[in-house]
């Protein structure tokens, strides 16, 4: 089976497989990526590896910073390092599942074009899909670089309340 690009060329589908009785580790292979897949073993231990949250925290990640990687370009800004974390915090008691994004941009950014990179964050096609069924927040870390004096008064600025659980 294949997925298709944008420009609908064909892609090899990504696959996770692995055997029972061997140490628990999944393999993925994704496009010419290979890697192994963590977590619970079947067998009361844990296998190395990254976790799916954390793969699917991971592509949430890699698609955001794509997307404001993409408007940086179109937009001509002097945008010259993104990073973006991701984690996720599984809904108790039937609550929503969220990811805690934290999007760092670097350059001499002034304060309208930071403002649009950080809107075309939430344009990322990935985290408009996992917005469906989870919430997503974003919060913007401030780099060098950023336009503003260091006579702002930043203490309105809201603190982000991201629960580690």
């Amino acid at each position: 089976m294949t997925n298709s690009n944008d420009d609908g060329a064909p892609r090899p589908q990504p696959v996770v497989a692995g055997d029972l009785d061997g140490a628990g580790t999944l393999n993925g292979r994704a496009g010419t990526s290979v890697f192994s897949i963590g977590g619970p073993d079947g067998k009361g231990g844990t296998a190395t590896g990254a976790n799916p949250y954390e793969l699917l925290s991971a592509s949430l990640a890699a698609c955001t910073a794509m997307t404001i990687r993409l408007q940086a370009r179109r937009r001509k800004i002097t945008l010259s390092h993104v990073e973006v974390a991701v984690s996720y915090h599984h809904g108790g008691d039937g609550g929503r599942d969220s990811f805690a994004r934290s999007i760092t941009l670097d350059g001499n950014l002034v304060d309208d074009e930071r403002a649009q990179l950080m809107q075309a964050a939430n344009m990322c096609p990935v985290g408009r899909t996992l917005g469906l069924r989870a919430d997503i927040r974003t919060n913007d870390s401030v780099s060098v670089g950023r336009a503003a004096s260091y006579d702002d008064d930043l203490s309105e600025l809201p603190i982000p309340n991201i629960d580690p659980d």
